[in-house]
């Protein structure tokens, strides 16, 4: 599959278009328009910085005597503040060392500090609501992410429009089957419709043998084997009809041409290395036998192309039917 084909999936087109979204994101966040920290915490500030705002909040707790500000001015100093005062106890500076105790007796009694080797006890009830609330948060998530996932791909599924490749499949499953055994003959072991319509540019359709007891056989299929032209979507003037037999561990292949490839000697060269050349005709019956398998494909219906390349050089449709029978 080459990238022209791929960029035609809806899928594809997706992804590369948040890849894009996150390219142009991250260069105008960081470069264009970068982030500028404003009124940020002091938790963030550097670790000297910490220890002079931790200075003055001691000496504000001096001078008004508030207790509820001074452990809530503590308290912003996060994770780090504990650490913070152990190293200001040692490096007082200019705060009188009497008042240190006192201030740590004030942080002890207010639950936002305890010495080294105490171990303060949040209240349960706020660590059960902070557990709940993140725990909410993250199935929320998920939630949002599933129902987004499901909604882009039965949008694509809903409002894509109906491929060649859809419609080729719904042809083939309307399709009436050869009834062979009203024909006086032994029913198939397996029997298959497939149909091309020109742009399904990647048709290549293959069924499993199997024997009526669920015994593999081996496969059989159709594809694409040559194209006249060029632009899209491809001009198919040839198709690969192919045999696989377990048994005899070898494919047969025969190609059907169109008559203008089929007597031009220049496709003729290059495809009879595939198979035998065959003319396609409506109704053409084409056997492919091997040790234990034979296969019937019948053109049950067909239709070349019109346009500027020559008459009768490539197919607009062609509907095949696969009939195979075991030589047991």
């Amino acid at each position: 599959m080459n990238f022209p084909e791929l960029l035609k999936k809806p899928v594809v087109i997706g992804i590369a278009a948040l890849v894009l979204g996150l390219i142009l994101g991250l260069g105008w966040g960081w470069v264009v328009q970068p982030v500028q920290w404003v009124d940020a915490p002091v938790s963030l500030l550097r670790a000297d910085l910490q220890q002079e705002y931790l200075r003055m909040s001691i000496d504000s707790f001096r001078v008004n005597g508030d207790e509820t500000l001074a452990a809530k001015r503590f308290s912003d100093l996060g994770s780090g503040g504990a650490d913070l005062l152990q190293q200001v106890m040692i490096s007082p500076g200019k705060i009188d060392t009497n008042l240190l105790p006192l201030y740590q007796q004030m942080l002890i009694r207010k639950g936002v500090y305890s010495p080294p080797g105490m171990v303060l006890q949040p209240p349960a009830a706020n660590s059960m609501v902070t557990t709940a609330v993140i725990i909410g948060g993250l199935l929320a998530i998920a939630v949002v992410a599933v129902a987004i996932f499901f909604m882009l791909r039965g949008g694509f599924q809903r409002t894509g429009e109906v491929t060649p490749a859809r419609h080729a499949t719904s042809i083939a499953r309307a399709a009436e089957k050869t009834d062979y055994v009203a024909m006086g003959q032994a029913p198939p072991v397996a029997q298959y419709v497939t149909t091309y319509l020109v742009g399904d540019d990647l048709f290549d359709d293959s069924f499993s043998i199997d024997s009526p007891s669920g015994e593999f056989l081996g496969e059989c299929g159709v594809g694409i084997s040559e194209t006249i032209g060029v632009g899209d979507p491809k001009k198919v003037t040839a198709f690969e009809v192919w045999m696989f037999d377990k048994n005899d561990i070898q494919t047969v292949t025969k190609v059907l041409m169109s008559p203008h490839a089929f007597n031009d000697p220049g496709f003729r060269s290059k495809l009879e290395a595939k198979g035998e050349l065959i003319a396609v005709e409506p109704h053409k019956e084409v056997v492919l036998e091997t040790q234990t398998l034979q296969m019937i494909a019948t053109v049950s219906d067909m239709q070349y192309g019109q346009g500027a390349l020559p008459d009768g050089s490539y197919f607009d449709r062609i509907t095949l039917e696969l009939a195979i029978w075991s030589k047991k």
